[in-house]
């Protein structure tokens, strides 16, 4: 019986070619792959999927593919570094700068979404800011180092875990702080400032403007997280104000080259501690409850 006319298989994916970077997929024109129809379970939705293995070159180890096509494309990744394929960096990274949130689709009910190539993840929507910081963010070589020369007398894992897809990322994380700080948006060292401070608001901002856009370009945080808005409308500034500084920090990486507001971009900066003497433009930069 036919694969799709077993009701215990329905849903199941093949596939004959698997969906990989250059990087995994190697510089070797003659690369000679093994194909196993429902090898695994996807790392994302479970479902058993066609798994490829190969090794990319002389002295490499093997690489296998982790995830199933149709999360791959939902993400837009190679199925075995899990690196976005566009801009080679990590999913949290990508994410953050373009205001989406992870999330873990129903994989047989996406596949008719792909019709034609369409991608799933529209950047033609993101902000100016966000697409300019992956610019600045994206690399021709992966950020996880996946080869080494000590074989098997190596300790560590060499094999990415299954499901680490795009959820408290340690290399996104260590991207997204260096980022920031090259910004200059280094977290200040008084861990009780838990403000961000925005300026050149448009002449039309209010309270529920500012509170509905700060909400929208960071999905990953829950909106619970923010404490309040003070708007200074005659300055055209404003103070967001979290509740815990984790927040905060996470707000100043996604909006580490700006934040877009009614087509303009707006500066960003660390609230001051209430013992600095040092004063921000136009209003003194406290935090504010």
């Amino acid at each position: 019986m036919p694969p799709k006319a077993d009701i215990n298989k329905a849903g199941w994916e093949q596939s004959e070619f698997p969906i990989l970077c250059e990087t995994c997929l190697g510089d070797n024109p003659f690369v000679r792959m093994s194909k196993q129809e429902f090898g695994r379970e996807c790392g994302t939705c479970a479902r058993p999927f066609t798994v490829f293995r190969w090794n990319p070159g002389a002295g490499m180890r093997f690489k296998t593919t982790v995830v199933c096509q149709t999360c791959a494309k939902t993400r837009n990744v190679c199925q075995t570094c899990l690196l976005d394929l566009e801009y080679h960096l990590p999913t949290q990274v990508r994410d953050t700068a373009l205001a989406t949130v992870n999330r873990e689709y129903y994989a047989q009910n996406q596949e008719a979404k792909f019709a034609g190539g369409e991608n799933k993840l529209n950047e033609g929507r993101a902000s100016s800011a966000g697409r300019e910081m992956l610019k600045q963010l994206a690399r021709t070589e992966p950020y996880y180092k996946r080869e080494c020369n000590r074989g098997n007398d190596c300790p560590y894992r060499h094999e990415m875990p299954t499901g680490f897809f795009g959820r408290n990322d340690p290399v996104a994380h260590k991207i997204l702080t260096g980022h920031a700080e090259n910004q200059g948006l280094k977290p200040p060292e008084d861990e009780s400032v838990m403000s961000l401070f925005l300026s050149s608001l448009p002449a039309s901002a209010t309270e529920q403007t500012i509170r509905t856009r700060v909400i929208k370009s960071l999905p990953a945080i829950d909106p619970s997280s923010l404490r309040s808005i003070v708007h200074v409308t005659k300055s055209r500034c404003a103070f967001v104000n979290f509740n815990d500084r984790t927040s905060a920090e996470r707000a100043a990486e996604a909006w580490a080259n700006g934040l877009d507001m009614d087509g303009e971009r707006l500066g960003v900066r660390w609230g001051r501690s209430k013992n600095s003497s040092v004063p921000t433009p136009a209003v003194t930069a406290t935090t504010v409850t």
